[in-house]
């Protein structure tokens, strides 16, 4: 299945109180990363999720920035990192796509983070704007289905 097939993201069934979700943005390709955020806001106002957002410079500083909220100790009780790198004439996007997605996933298991992400890793512009748009499936919609979803499945072991 490919991105333009997949079924709409729909937020899941969800028990308990409103969830508090950090959401950590890195607006450098401005266009396509604010398409993800409008998504992932319309899922999680399905479940009258409180929202908090906060941008960094861009995807590298994404792991820092949920790791630093994550030793502050505030009440979030899941986290969304949107952002979107655009490969380039040199190897610097192989080097910025593995750091930020090993450093989110080492952040996440660390501090056990609900965590949804939504960083692109793509070869075109065109690319990043198909997966962050109206049309087909956005994937900031679809990180917010999952950070839900891992909130969920965090409730239930914590019951």
């Amino acid at each position: 299945m490919s991105t333009a097939d997949a079924p709409a993201p729909k937020a899941p069934p969800f028990s308990g109180p409103p969830p508090s979700i950090l959401i950590v943005s890195a607006p450098y390709y401005f266009h396509v990363v604010d398409g993800m955020l409008a998504a992932a806001q319309e899922i999680l106002a399905h479940v009258q999720a409180r929202t908090t957002i906060v941008e960094v410079s861009g995807a590298f500083e994404l792991p820092q920035a949920l790791a630093l909220a994550a030793r502050s100790g505030q009440p979030f009780d899941g986290f969304l990192a949107l952002g979107c790198v655009v490969r380039g004439e040199t190897d610097h996007y192989e080097f910025i796509c593995a750091a930020t997605m090993d450093g989110l996933m080492k952040v996440a298991l660390d501090h056990a983070l609900c965590l949804g992400t939504a960083v692109l890793t793509v070869d075109t512009l065109a690319q990043a704007v198909a997966r962050s748009h109206e049309t087909g499936a956005n994937k900031g919609a679809e990180a917010a289905v999952a950070c839900l979803k891992q909130i969920n499945l965090a409730r239930q072991f914590a019951a």
